[in-house]
């Protein structure tokens, strides 16, 4: 029994690092969201966010709160629209590549 535990325990701790998303896609893909979030993740305008460096599982949760319509306000619907058209996997990939950048001033 306490080895079916650790077993499970480590499985559960390796989960985040299954769930990846690949770089590489991410980088393809985030050509759309340059425009608003800036080179790199790092925006220029106070309007937009500054993803670069932000958590992977943040960005995947944001990104699929905006796919929903699950936030409101601000720059909600410009995200939906944005986000609407891409699969989940496109959403890892894109938060694997904007978590492994640098965040300002790092």
């Amino acid at each position: 029994m306490r080895k079916a535990g650790l077993v499970l325990g480590l499985l559960v701790l390796s989960l985040p690092v299954l769930a990846k998303g690949d770089v590489q896609a991410g980088e393809k893909k985030a050509l759309m969201c340059v425009a608003c979030h800036g080179a790199n993740g790092v925006s220029t305008v106070a309007l937009y966010p500054t993803i670069a460096g932000q958590s992977e599982a943040y960005l995947v949760q944001a990104m699929q709160a905006y796919k929903k319509g699950e936030r409101s306000g601000g720059q909600a619907e410009i995200m939906k629209a944005y986000v609407s058209g891409l699969s989940d996997e496109d959403i890892e990939n894109l938060a694997a590549y904007y978590a492994q950048k640098s965040k300002p001033g790092q």
